[in-house]
């Protein structure tokens, strides 16, 4: 009897081959996974697009919205109304001047409005009208300041550095000199060249000064205490003439004549 060929189990047919994959056979009823090639994904569903012109509606849409809150809405409407640099006026009468209603928005404020009232207020010099968001007005005052006393015929008045006489001056005037003028104003040369010596000299100096007298632009005396006179002549080279006075006045005499600063005389 010849032996078995060598290589082959016990039982196995000639000619039959082994399954490849681990020589396991595919049973009936298996599932069979299909093999992926290296490197590629799968495939994810693709999501439903939404056309561009819904988007863009609902964007203008959202725009459209938030404009509406922010002129028309009173969740961003005025609630407070604060006011700074006062010191003679007071606070809730420049609140009253500037009339401007609780729930107001504040993007729709009419701050030029607001401006123009508050600086009808003959104390008011200019007014800065400010949006601090979302619901207050901060109104930033700056007064007039007090250089002078002018004598008009419904009393004396208070007169600033632009020569505007603006309200009623109290007892005393605070040692105010006196302007005198033919008609006080800041269109008026003569009280604008009055003014702007006042303004030029040194502050010890004006402490002095009981009275300046222009009765035209070329013209102007500054009368100090102890019965000395000033000659200051025109406006021109002001600065000038304040630091030449400040030097004569360390000298005796009755009459400083500045009008000249290159040649000054003390008599």
């Amino acid at each position: 009897m010849s032996a078995a060929p060598r290589g082959r189990g016990r039982g196995a047919r000639p000619g039959a081959r082994r399954p490849r994959g681990g020589g396991r056979s595919a049973a009936a009823g298996d599932r069979v996974v299909p093999r992926r090639r290296p490197g590629s994904r799968a495939r994810r569903p693709r999501r439903p697009r939404l056309p561009r012109g819904f988007l863009a509606a609902v964007g203008v849409l959202a725009v459209l919205s938030l404009l509406a809150v922010v002129y028309f809405s009173p969740l961003l409407g005025v609630r407070e109304v604060q006011v700074t640099g006062v010191s003679v006026l007071g606070a809730d009468d420049v609140r009253r001047q500037a009339a401007i209603a609780e729930g107001t928005p504040l993007a729709r404020l009419d701050a030029e409005g607001v401006s123009s009232r508050v600086r009808g207020m003959p104390r008011v010099a200019s007014v800065e009208v400010r949006r601090s968001w979302p619901d207050t007005v901060v109104l930033q005052v700056v007064e007039r300041t007090p250089v002078a006393v002018v004598k008009e015929g419904d009393g004396s008045k208070l007169v600033d550095g632009t020569g505007t006489a603006y309200a009623p001056a109290p007892e005393g005037a605070a040692g105010l000199p006196e302007l005198v003028v033919e008609r006080a104003g800041p269109d008026d040369p003569a009280t604008a060249v009055g003014v702007r010596v006042l303004v030029s000299i040194p502050e010890r100096v004006r402490q002095e000064v009981l009275t300046v007298t222009a009765r035209t632009p070329g013209d102007v005396r500054l009368t100090l205490s102890a019965g000395r006179e000033v000659r200051w002549g025109g406006g021109a080279d002001s600065e000038r003439k304040a630091a030449v006075l400040a030097a004569l006045l360390t000298r005796p005499g009755s009459v400083y004549d500045i009008s000249a600063p290159e040649l000054p005389t003390v008599a």
